[in-house]
C-alpha cells in the first residue's frame, strides 16, 4: 500500500512541486538544509526523481532563485511622484531581502544575487527613466542606490551574535567623554538606529543628487 502511495506521489510531481519544495527547505533551515536528500524526502520520492524532472542540486538553486524572482516582479511600484517611486523601487530590493534572507543568503553563496534582484533592477531603471534620469547617469544612479541597500543589508543580515555587546558601536559610544564632540551626539551614538528609516533618508539624498 505504502509502495502504491510513493509511485502515485512520484509519478504526480513537476517541476513546480520540486521548486516549492526546495523553497521551503531553504527558508526554514537555510542553504545547507537544501540537499538532494532532503529535498527527496519532503515530495516523498527519490534523489533519482528530483534529478529527473530539475536537475542537479545547482539546477534546483537557480530555479528556485528564478521562482523568487519572478514573484517579486509582480510586487507594484507606488509613490505620488517619480522621485517617491525610485525610492520605493529601491526599498523594494530591503524589504524583498528581509522578508526571504535565508534565499538571498543563498543567492549571494551562489553569484546568483543579480539574477534573483534583476526584476527588481529593472522596476528601478523604470523609475528612473520616467523620473528624466537616462544613460550613464541612470547606470549611476541605478548602482549607487543598490549599494546603499546592500551595504545597509550587510548589517541587518549579520547574526545578532556576531559582534560582542561589548564591542557594539552603542558600547562603545557610551564610554566616549570627548568634549570636541556634542554630547547629544555622544548620547545619540550610543543609541541603536532605525535602519530602514535612515536607509530611506539616505536614498533619497542619493537620489537628490541626480534629479
Amino acid at each position: 500500500m505504502a509502495a502504491t502511495a510513493r509511485s502515485t506521489r512520484h509519478a504526480g510531481i513537476d517541476r513546480h512541486d520540486v521548486v516549492d519544495a526546495a523553497l521551503r527547505l531553504v527558508e526554514a533551515g537555510g542553504a545547507e538544509a537544501l540537499t538532494m536528500r532532503k529535498l527527496a524526502a519532503e515530495l516523498g520520492v527519490t534523489a533519482t526523481s528530483v534529478y529527473w524532472h530539475v536537475g542537479s542540486r545547482d539546477e534546483v538553486v537557480l530555479a528556485l532563485i528564478e521562482r523568487q524572482a519572478e514573484q517579486l516582479a509582480a510586487r507594484p511600484v507606488t509613490g505620488d511622484d517619480a522621485a517617491e517611486r525610485v525610492v520605493a523601487a529601491a526599498m523594494a530590493v530591503w524589504d524583498s531581502a528581509l522578508a526571504h534572507p535565508e534565499v538571498m543568503k543563498l543567492a549571494h553563496a551562489s553569484g546568483a544575487t543579480s539574477a534573483l534582484e534583476m526584476h527588481l533592477e529593472i522596476a528601478l531603471a523604470r523609475e528612473l527613466t520616467a523620473a528624466g534620469i537616462e544613460g550613464d547617469q541612470a547606470r549611476d544612479a541605478l548602482r549607487a542606490l543598490l549599494i546603499c541597500v546592500g551595504g545597509f543589508l550587510v548589517l541587518a543580515l549579520r547574526p545578532p551574535d556576531a559582534v560582542p555587546d561589548e564591542l557594539a558601536s552603542t558600547t562603545l559610544w557610551a564610554a566616549v567623554d570627548d568634549s570636541q564632540v556634542a554630547a547629544s551626539t555622544r548620547d545619540s551614538l550610543a543609541t541603536p538606529i532605525d535602519r530602514e528609516t535612515l536607509l530611506r533618508r539616505t536614498l533619497q539624498a542619493v537620489l537628490a543628487d541626480y534629479l
